[in-house]
């Protein structure tokens, strides 16, 4: 009687020990960005650029998410960056819920200033886009950078008095809370609109920000505290005119600012206008990188049009930055990117891609330039 009892018991305690497990469908996907690249450009004193190679960006994901009876969906996302040097690197990681109320993301995740953002078109997406993956110019040689920064571990930034050094990542995401931890709220469709605003409690407690070192980013967050993002977009037609607008605001509190520095703060404002094949638009990006004088402005246009699998697209990006104070120099640097290019798809989520790239940067009389031709293949999974 008493090993009964005891087997009962053991059994009971079992049964109450393991936890529920939710009944979620699981996935696995993600994308895979290669490209060759042949580049011709200025090289500085010293430097010797390679004029051919092969570029390439690759992320995994892993995805979950189920229905409940009561209409609330819940899931989760992680993205792990396969090419990034560090073995696989989780860059986002968050869970979601949505229903007929909207969608709250809790977690690792781009803020709701990126996600509402309303982006030009682009020759491709992956060189001249709102973010940019491929990037075939060696701007050490270009412009000259002390390669003992980046033997020392620290890549170069354009942007952060307290590197002093420059980077040229030529994109225009509204990204200033990074991955950081933070807390988003998304609204449904409502006649075209949608809204969203964002909570990060610590820019700086992240160490899995995968794009710190993309243009305006600092590597050094740790003055960076509680950031605040609030975002619209609309997207319409009227007749045959297809219409997207979007504007978004995001500031990030400096609880270290010294002399010379600034709270941080960056928003965005962009337009596409869409007729049949044809589609047109423009995006501008303002950021005072956490400074009170190195501000940058950036302007981009593009148009494509598409017949069949074929998209031909042009861009056109101008950049104007501040650069005072940046290694004792003053003034303004100007940089420009002219871009275009051709997408062929050739199955679902599978492209090739062609495209010409040409680069100047201008500061104190001093021009260089640089000219890629890059094809490549996305295929995404």
């Amino acid at each position: 009687m008493k090993k009964l009892l005891l087997t009962t018991a053991l059994v009971g305690v079992a049964f109450t020990a393991a936890p529920a497990m939710a009944e979620v469908s699981l996935g696995l996907g993600g994308h895979f960005k290669g490209y060759v690249a042949w580049n011709d450009q200025d090289e500085e004193a010293g430097f010797d650029a390679k004029s051919f190679d092969i570029l390439r960006e690759t992320e995994i994901h892993f995805t979950g998410e189920t229905t409940l009876d009561n209409g609330l969906t819940v899931g989760f996302h992680v993205e792990s960056e396969a090419d990034g040097g560090n073995g696989m690197e989780v860059e986002e990681s968050y869970a979601y819920f949505a229903g007929n109320w909207g969608r709250v993301n809790f977690g690792a995740e781009d803020g709701a200033n990126y996600l509402l953002q309303v982006s030009a078109p682009s020759a491709d997406s992956n060189i001249d886009g709102i973010r940019q993956y491929i990037n075939p110019i060696n701007y050490n040689a270009l412009l000259g950078l002390d390669p003992a920064l980046t033997a020392a571990g620290i890549a170069p930034t354009f942007g952060d008095p307290a590197v002093g050094n420059l980077n040229f990542a030529l994109d225009y995401a509204s990204d200033a809370s990074g991955y950081a931890d933070k807390i988003t709220y998304i609204t449904p469709v409502f006649s075209g609109f949608q809204a969203g605003a964002s909570y990060t409690p610590d820019v700086g407690g992240d160490s899995n920000n995968g794009f710190a070192d993309s243009f305006g980013v600092r590597l050094d967050n740790d003055g960076l505290g509680e950031a605040y993002e609030a975002a619209v977009r609309y997207e319409g037609q009227f007749n045959a005119v297809r219409v997207a607008l979007g504007a978004g605001y995001t500031h990030v509190e400096n609880d270290e600012a010294g002399a010379g520095e600034d709270d941080r703060k960056n928003w965005n404002v962009g337009a596409n206008l869409g007729f049949g094949p044809f589609n047109v638009g423009a995006a501008y990006v303002t950021d005072n990188n956490a400074t009170d004088s190195n501000d940058s402005d950036t302007w981009v246009v593009g148009a494509d049009y598409t017949t069949g699998p074929f998209v031909l697209g042009v861009s056109y990006l101008n950049r104007d930055d501040d650069v005072s104070g940046l290694l004792g120099t003053t003034g303004d640097l100007e940089s420009e990117r002219y871009s275009g290019g051709v997408t062929y798809t050739y199955g679902p989520g599978m492209s090739f891609r062609g495209s010409v790239h040409h680069v100047e940067h201008e500061y104190a009389g001093d021009d260089v330039d640089a000219t890629s031709v890059l094809l490549g293949t996305q295929i995404g999974f």
